[in-house]
């Protein structure tokens, strides 16, 4: 069964699924990131958790790279 991410409202922690969905990749792409330390994560018990400012970060060193800010 799919979970919906909602995102009407913050949130501090990610499953690895939820945090692909919300970049757009796949949950495959999540772990390279995560064993090239281009994420951190946190374990929560024997769960593995995408912290909502390492997605941040992530996205602020992609936009940095490619040499292009917000709008």
């Amino acid at each position: 069964m799919k979970r919906e991410v909602s995102l009407d409202r913050p949130r501090v922690l990610y499953r690895v699924e939820e945090a692909a969905e919300l970049l757009s990749v796949s949950r495959n792409r999540i772990y390279e990131l995560i064993r090239s330390n281009q994420l951190r994560t946190v374990q929560v018990g024997s769960s593995r958790r995408v912290p909502a400012r390492s997605l941040d970060e992530y996205v602020a060193r992609l936009l940095r790279g490619s040499g292009r800010g917000t709008t």
